[in-house]
Order: C-alpha cells, then sequence, then structure tokens
C-alpha cells in the first residue's frame, strides 16, 4: 500500500484517485453529471468539489492542488470567520442585541444589502448559531443567546400547538368564505389576530398582523381579556387605520371574540373564523407571536406593559428586515404600499 493510500480519507469524501479522474473528465469536456454518474457521485458533490477547490476556470483543475487545498480545509480544529474578522463579529454582536432584537437569518440575509462589495461581510445563519451555542468555535459570548427570540442556551424542538375549544360558528364567517384576495395575499388590508396569555391566563395582549406586509399591532387589555374588552380594544385600534387597510379579520374560535358582529359594525371590517385545531391557518399570526415571546415570555404577568410599552416592541418587530419581504422590513411595506395607493 503506497503512502498516499494510507492518509487517504474515508468513502464519505473525495479520493485523490477520484480527483485525477475528475480533472481528466474536465480535460474531456464531459458535464458534472456525467461525472458523478462515472463516479457513483452525486452531481452536486462534483460541482462543490470543483467550486472549492478547483480554479476559477473549470479546464484548470488539477488534482493534486485540490487534494492540498481539500486537506488544508480538512484540518481542525479551524478559527471561526468571526474570530477571523472583528468588523463581522461588531456587527453581528450589534445586530443581536440591538432594541430590535435582529434574528441570526435576519443579519446573514441583510449583510448583502449593507455591504454589497465587501465579500468579506459574508456570514450564514447557521455559523451565527454555532458561535452563540457552541462555545469551541465562539467568539460570540454565551449571554447574546438570551437575546434571540427563545433566550435558549441551546436547540429543542417545537412543540405540538395546544389543541383549541370547539365553538360552532356559521359557515359564512368560517375561513373557507374569506375572499381569495386574502388568502394569496394580492391586496393588503386583511388582517390575523389572536392573544398571546400571560401566567395563570391572568393577563393577556391581542396580536393584530397584517398578512401583506406582515406589519404588527398590539392591543392593551390590561385589565380583562374578555369580549368586551377585546371588543374595545379592537374596535379602538382599527379605527385609527385608513380604509383600504380595512378588509378582513381573521381569528381562532376562541370566546374572546364573541362579540365580532359589534366589532364588525362599528369597524366595517369582515371578520372570519379559523377551522377548529388550525392554527395554521392564522400562520402570519402564529409566527408573529411566537416573535413576541420575545419580549413577552410565557408564565409572566403582561398587564404591567404598559400602553408605551407595546408601541416599542410593535416598533421592533415592524423594524426587522423579513425573509418574506426579500428583506425589507413590515414598516417599509407598509409604507410602500401606502405611497402606492395615494
Amino acid at each position: 500500500m503506497s503512502p498516499l493510500e494510507l492518509h487517504e480519507p474515508s468513502a464519505r469524501y473525495l479520493s485523490h484517485a477520484e480527483r485525477e479522474e475528475i480533472a481528466i473528465f474536465i480535460g474531456q469536456r464531459i458535464g458534472i453529471r456525467e461525472i458523478g454518474r462515472r463516479l457513483g457521485r452525486s452531481p452536486s458533490t462534483i460541482s462543490r468539489e470543483l467550486a472549492r477547490n478547483g480554479p476559477v476556470r473549470r479546464r484548470g483543475y488539477r488534482a493534486r492542488g485540490a487534494q492540498d487545498k481539500a486537506e488544508v480545509r480538512a484540518k481542525r480544529p479551524q478559527v471561526s470567520k468571526l474570530a477571523r474578522c472583528p468588523r463581522l463579529r461588531c456587527y453581528v454582536q450589534d445586530k443581536l442585541t440591538c432594541d430590535q432584537r435582529w434574528s441570526p437569518e435576519q443579519i446573514a440575509r441583510r449583510l448583502p444589502v449593507d455591504f454589497p462589495d465587501d465579500e468579506q461581510m459574508r456570514i450564514s445563519h447557521e455559523a451565527i448559531y454555532r458561535a452563540l451555542y457552541v462555545q469551541p468555535r465562539g467568539t460570540l459570548r454565551r449571554d447574546l443567546a438570551k437575546h434571540l427570540r427563545t433566550g435558549r442556551t441551546k436547540r429543542k424542538p417545537h412543540r405540538q400547538p395546544d389543541a383549541r375549544r370547539k365553538r360552532p360558528i356559521p359557515p359564512e364567517l368560517m375561513i373557507s368564505a374569506r375572499p381569495a384576495e386574502a388568502t394569496d395575499r394580492a391586496v393588503p388590508g386583511h388582517w390575523e389576530g389572536d392573544l398571546i396569555i400571560g401566567a395563570n391566563s391572568g393577563s393577556a395582549i391581542g396580536t393584530l398582523v397584517e398578512r401583506t406586509t406582515r406589519f404588527t399591532m398590539l392591543l392593551h387589555l390590561p385589565h380583562d381579556h374578555g369580549a368586551e374588552a377585546v371588543r374595545d380594544a379592537l374596535i379602538a385600534t382599527i379605527v385609527t387605520l385608513p380604509e383600504q387597510l380595512r378588509r378582513s379579520l381573521t381569528w381562532d374560535q376562541g370566546v374572546e371574540l364573541s362579540r365580532h358582529a359589534e366589532i364588525k359594525f362599528a369597524t366595517d371590517l369582515a371578520i372570519f373564523f379559523c377551522d377548529p385545531h388550525s392554527p395554521w391557518q392564522r400562520g402570519t399570526n402564529e409566527n408573529t407571536n411566537g416573535l413576541l415571546r420575545q419580549y413577552f415570555p410565557k408564565g409572566t404577568n403582561l398587564a404591567v406593559h404598559s400602553p408605551a410599552d407595546l408601541a416599542r416592541v410593535a416598533a421592533g418587530l415592524n423594524g426587522r428586515p423579513r425573509k418574506t419581504l426579500d428583506w425589507k422590513t413590515p414598516a417599509e411595506a407598509l409604507q410602500q404600499l401606502l405611497l402606492a395607493t395615494v
């Protein structure tokens, strides 16, 4: 057995012999898929090999040079990019701890927007999570994890949402009767709503999210979250909206919206209800409520938060860039829509 064979990596990785064959095939101008078929490898494996270990032009691929690059990359431990780039590290830390509390994905996606010509200012959201949760790879303080939405020191799987209590709702008010424009988010002004509940169900905050822009509004319910209190808070909030943003509201079948007819009469807002045990039908609102738990943790008294507190939190959420908005913020998206309708 040759010294080269003694140091060959496992079958999971390309061997030096395979790289030699790739060099021959590239010289013959054989396509990536055909190379993968001949080597018994996925085409994506061949594509990554050429991107990572080859020169800019594939025809210049050399097996020995590619092998050297792969061996250097395989050495452990490696210095993380956050450790190598103090400016990138400072940017990540600032966004994690700012009032808007950006998520790692929002930070990673915003970097090309803020630094379009600086390739050093790039990092994946997974690399940020690893720096937070796996301290040997660190360079980010562990206490920064408390600024994430969950505040956890390690990742956990999502729990299944609790089942909702059934209530009879007329068919014409069910979500199946909601206009198609609300379902496909083609027209702004369709909202989803819910309550987030505090300790021992003794307090609550109402949440409203606009489906097209993800713009969030919060309802102050300091003393009660029964049907009358929710009715009054919804009416007071909705009447502040321009008419083009008052099209429909979708809620679950909780008793807090049993005065829905009065809300519709006062605001001229159509109201629809989700099917029982179907929180995904209000997916935008469910996601937003999860984000809000970063500010209003479960098991705490939500009545202590003032209207000013709720306004500040809503402004923070509306100032976060969102993946689904092509990394615009909800406030920017809403402003753009309002200007377009003037």
